[in-house]
Parts: structure tokens; sequence; C-alpha cells
């Protein structure tokens, strides 16, 4: 059977990898076994558990006391990565290494968050962290202070993806989710971050925050917009604002630069042919009329209601387009959508509806018959 993902990555060969570097630094090291017990555990398991299985057989083949195996594995890290470089193609089979520290050096906090800070670098320490803000929460809030500061774009990156109250695949920060203030003080610093890299988790991490406190990223990122009015800072707000876009925020709507949806006004959506089957297609096609007599830029969505195997409907949003609508100007838009399964979402017979949005109000409406 093929397996697909990262977790395909992880097996004897993985093991043979990165075992051979510690063998290299560590001769006692037992290479052969370590291969021999990964390649026996790992194929029925899911990634998080085939990484568990690569750190526990490093632990029990490395000396026992966890400064000195600490040493030997950070010995082995290589050359910090640069920008662009992907830590889950360049780096990937050092994600064992930072299991190591998140499972086994609670114990001596300050050795293992400075081998935290060492292993981002070279790969991505966002998970590693996350036990220790919990156990030893002061101690490593004030590492990520000082990190926010550093030369490094992958530490300075560390500081917001290490926080990010609910970030994918690693446990939920909950005394973040219910109180973001500790992570919006170190997200200040980076505001306007010249990587790439690093803008990115910001804006993901204002993300996260604002599916619970929506108002307190509006307050920030409108304060932002006056006190940094940077390239940089914008990009950051446009990309924080994608949850509160789609569900029509007008503060939101706002900080991205469209205007006028009240303004906009949509005779009805047409969408063709009316009955379709999977892994066919439906064309949506609208007019849209600016009443006002000013121009306005809005941002066009469609949200289609899929029907589950219960019966019940589940809204998506799609991006339609941006529009640009002088006084009393019309557009039509058209769009072709593919109706085909993907790993996340399953069809099912019954009508669909359709929303047209304006600005994050429905304006027009219509639906398509799924058919078997």
């Amino acid at each position: 059977m093929t397996e697909y993902g990262l977790k395909r990555h992880f097996d004897s060969g993985a093991a043979r990898l990165l075992g051979g570097l510690v063998a290299q630094v560590h001769p006692p090291f037992d290479l052969d076994g370590y291969v021999a017990e990964v390649g026996a555990l790992v194929p029925p398991l899911e990634l998080k558990d085939r990484v568990r299985v690569l750190s526990d057989g490093l632990r029990t083949r490395l000396p026992e006391d966890y400064p000195q195996a600490l040493a030997i594995l950070l010995s082995v890290l290589g050359d910090e990565l640069g920008e662009g470089e992907g830590m889950f193609n360049t780096s990937w089979y050092l994600m064992p290494v930072a299991r190591f520290v998140e499972d086994h050096g609670l114990g001596h906090p300050e050795e293992s968050l400075d081998a935290i800070e060492q292993i981002t670098r070279r790969h991505t320490g966002e998970y590693a962290i996350r036990p220790y803000l919990d156990r030893h929460h002061d101690a490593t809030m004030d590492r990520v202070r000082s990190w926010a500061g550093s030369p490094s774009l992958n530490v300075r990156r560390l500081a917001s993806e290490g926080i990010r109250p609910r970030l994918p695949w690693a446990r939920t920060l909950h005394r973040f989710v219910e109180d973001p203030a500790p992570v919006l003080e170190v997200l200040e610093v980076l505001r306007s971050d010249p990587s790439p890299y690093v803008r990115k988790s910001v804006a993901n991490n204002l993300n996260d925050i604002a599916r619970d406190h929506p108002d307190a990223v509006l307050e920030v990122l409108e304060r932002w917009a006056v006190e940094s009015p940077t390239p940089e800072t914008a990009w950051i707000s446009r990309h924080a604002l994608r949850v509160l876009v789609k569900n029509g925020d007008q503060r939101a709507l706002a900080l991205s630069g469209v205007t006028g949806g009240e303004h906009v006004r949509a005779d009805r959506l047409v969408l063709s042919p009316a009955t379709i089957r999977l892994g066919e297609s439906v064309t949506l096609r609208a007019e849209i009329r600016n009443t006002d007599r000013r121009a306005h830029t809005v941002a066009v969505d469609y949200v289609v209601h899929h029907v589950r195997g219960n019966g019940r409907t589940l809204p998506k949003v799609f991006k339609l387009a941006a529009v640009e609508l002088g006084p009393g100007e019309s557009r039509v838009l058209e769009k072709r959508h593919p109706v085909r399964e993907v790993t996340t979402r399953r069809y099912y017979p019954g009508t669909h509806v359709v929303d047209l949005q304006v600005n994050g109000r429905v304006v027009a409406g219509d639906g398509f018959e799924l058919v078997t």
C-alpha cells in the first residue's frame, strides 16, 4: 500500500539518516538496533506517533544524562535555514530531535529552551515549546519576548508561531485562547517584520485570535494602520483578517480597503446548468451595480451551502472577485465552480443553495441540484 503525506518519510530510512548522523559524533549509538526498532513499530502509525517512536528510540540509546544526550543531538543540526528554505522539505528529519526536547526535557527548562532556539534555526520549535509554556510559563515567555528581537528570522518566527493559541497539529494553548494579551504584546514587536516568513506567522496568529476575540484583533490592526503605515504591516493586516472578512465583518472589510457594500445591488444570480453530477461544474453569473454617487471597491464572494449526509447544510465561502465600481457602474461577473470531492469535503445529492455576497452582505441567491 502506497503511503502519502509527510508521515511516509518517517520510517527505517529516516532512522538510518538521523541515527547515522548521531553515530558519527557518538560512536556507541546502536544504529542497527535503532533502524530495526523504528522499522518494526512505525508502519501502522500516523505522523506524530511515528515521530514519537524515533524520538523515544533516541532517548533509550543516548546517555541517561539529559544535558549530555541533548548536546549530542544539537551537534548534528547543521546550518541555519535561510529565507524560503522549508523546514518540511529541507530539514524534515530533525522533527524527532524537536520531539525529544518536547517529551524528555521538561526537567531541564533552561537547557531545553536553549535547544529549542537552536533547533528552530534549522527546523522548527513551534511544537516543542508548547509544554514549556504550560509547565514553565514565566521563564518561557521571557524567552519568547527576547526571541522577538532576534536577528535570526527563524527565531523571530518562533516567537510568534510558538504562541499561536490554535496552532494546527499542536495542543491548544487555552490560557491564550482565554486571554490573548500576552500574545498580542509579542506581536507588537513583529508588526512590520522584514521577513515574509515571520509576517505570515504573525498574520496566522492574529487570524487564530480573531476567532475568539475579533474586537481585540480589530483594535490592534486599526491602531497599527495609523502607527505603522508600512507595506509589511498592511500585508499582515490583510492576511490576518481572512476569517473576519469571510464572515462579513464591516470593520475588517474597511481595514481591507473595501467600502460601500450597502450601495451595491445584484438583480439576480444565475447558476447553470441547474442539475449536475459529481465531477461536473456549475457556472455562476451575476451583474452587480453600484447605486451610489461615489466609487467603491467591493469584495464579491459566494457561499455554497453544501448538503451533508444528515440532510443539513454546511456553508463554505469562496472568493469571486475584488471589483472597483464607479458611480452608477455595473459589472458582469462569471465563474466556473467545479463540484468534485476533495480530502476535506464530501458531496451528497440534493439542492445546494448558493448566496452571492458583496462585502459580506447577501445580495442574491440561486441553487443547483446535485444528483447521483
